[in-house]
């Protein structure tokens, strides 16, 4: 039996069938880990000791009947962002990279509940600032798919560790995209839930009203389970959000006869790469041809969404960040000469260029003569983002669009050109202004050989919607061949 390019869910079955044991699940992903890591560096730390420990542990504890869910003995991977009791978590920065947690966060708790194995942590963009995991302190991840690319970002070290079969399923976080575009860049399926459905307790904030955790996995039946195993109510999380209902492996329906498709016309236009537009219609007459009533419609303010993002993720940030400053915990300066002067070396030589970046283009947005013109209109506009939405949404059960403009870039390309890499998110920001929930999964293949990522967008709290649709259009594909 090849175990590594079993899905999470047939791994489980496996498992509880005692054709194989989590351990020596675990025994294949390091292996893999130790083969491949050199080339793609999707870790930042991989325990191997306490993970072949928890392994040994799982099996026990199905053999005894405790552990009987879909992802029991699943080794998966965790995003650096978030805590984790006992292990280096980073943020992929310097200035955090002697923190060892001493609690782990709600979403990894769950996770390890329902009875998956924790690998180690990915690599990721500093503080999730980032498209393409290139301003990690630790190197940037590259693309499995073609290692001259990037991943994705910023959860790019999640999306390849899923891809190069370095883990079964991965966690990763989503404030403007950096779950969905990693996983269309690898050829994976990201999911960002509704804002509110997952803990945010213990994920290290980038912007606070834009962070979702959400799942990286091999297939949509993966990503539908581990979302029902980390989604529910946190009272340590004020933003948390009780919901009726959360049975999202229910949805796992091959039927959309009468879904309503809408395709916004704004999504098409410049900038698109023609080979993704064609991959993207193809998938929505594949939908159309099994039954989805699918059209196209005017979406507003689309433009509007990239500046409006950066502004408040920005502000965000920048108030974020005032924790990280030498005294209670991270990288403190070895030289210094007075409180003050040890905040500036400290953050200096702790945060990278990017990080920087944000932080003075949050504060600057913040000030006093500036808060009116920049921050309070990034706010107005995205309450009319979220009314257009809504629009949308009274006529439509699920958008089509694609998740990047273009395919993964080449390494370095992005770096050069900020704002480049800025406008890589057109497609994805404006789930997060609007609190959204959305998908994305492999829909095809370019000419230069790197995968091509659909993304459908539902209404609030209506995953059902999109995990039914994507995996009809999964089915419907058959074998990904990727």
């Amino acid at each position: 039996m090849d175990l590594l390019n079993l899905t999470a869910h047939e791994l489980s079955a496996a498992i509880k069938s005692g054709e194989t044991t989590a351990y020596e699940a675990m025994e294949a992903v390091l292996a893999r880990i130790d083969s491949t890591e050199s080339d793609i560096n999707a870790y930042v730390t991989v325990d191997k000791e306490a993970a072949l420990a928890k392994a040994k542990k799982a099996d026990e504890d199905i053999k005894s009947g405790k552990l009987t869910g879909p992802l029991a003995g699943v080794p998966v991977a965790i995003k650096d962002n978030m805590c984790t009791k006992d292990m280096l978590t980073t943020c992929s920065s310097k200035i955090l990279s002697n923190f060892v947690p001493t609690f782990s966060s709600e979403a990894v708790l769950k996770l390890e509940e329902a009875g998956a194995v924790v690998i180690g942590k990915t690599n990721m963009d500093e503080f999730a600032m980032g498209s393409t995991t290139e301003t990690s302190f630790y190197g940037a991840t590259k693309n499995p798919r073609n290692t001259e690319h990037v991943p994705g970002g910023s959860s790019g070290g999640s999306a390849a560790a899923v891809a190069a079969n370095e883990a079964f399923a991965a966690l990763g976080s989503d404030t403007g995209g950096s779950i969905r575009q990693p996983a269309g860049y690898c050829g994976v399926v990201g999911l960002k839930p509704t804002y509110g459905t997952v803990s945010r307790y213990g994920l290290i904030a980038y912007g606070s009203s834009l962070d979702q955790i959400g799942p990286l996995t091999k297939d949509v039946t993966d990503c539908a389970l581990i979302l029902d195993a980390i989604a529910g109510k946190d009272d340590k999380d004020s933003t948390s959000i009780g919901r009726e209902k959360y049975n999202f492996a229910d949805s796992l329906v091959d039927d959309v006869k009468g879904m309503k498709i809408g395709i916004p016309r704004d999504y098409f236009g410049e900038g698109l790469d023609p080979e993704v537009k064609e991959a993207v219609l193809k998938a929505a007459k594949v939908l159309e041809e099994k039954g989805a009533i699918v059209e196209e419609f005017d979406l507003s303010l689309v433009d509007y969404a990239i500046p409006t993002y950066y502004t408040i993720a920005a502000a965000e940030a920048s108030s974020n960040l005032e924790r990280f400053d030498g005294v209670k915990y991270g990288h403190r300066a070895a030289e210094y000469e007075g409180l003050h002067n040890m905040y500036k070396k400290t953050r200096s030589e702790g945060f990278g260029p990017e990080v920087k970046r944000r932080i003075m283009l949050g504060s600057f947005v913040l000030s006093s003569g500036y808060y009116d013109a920049y921050y309070l209109k990034a706010l107005r506009v995205k309450a009319l983002i979220k009314k257009a939405f809504d629009e949308a949404f009274a006529k439509y059960d699920v958008i089509l669009g694609p998740v990047a403009p273009t395919t993964a870039p080449k390494l370095g390309s992005s770096l050069a050109d900020p704002i480049k890499m800025y406008l890589s998110d057109i497609y994805t920001i404006s789930v997060n202004l609007a609190s959204l929930p959305g998908i994305s999964l492999p829909c095809g293949k370019a000419s230069n050989g790197l995968p091509i990522g659909l993304q459908l967008i539902g209404d609030c709290y209506r995953e059902d919607n999109i995990i039914r649709a994507a995996y009809s259009y999964e089915c419907a594909r058959g074998e990904l061949n990727f």
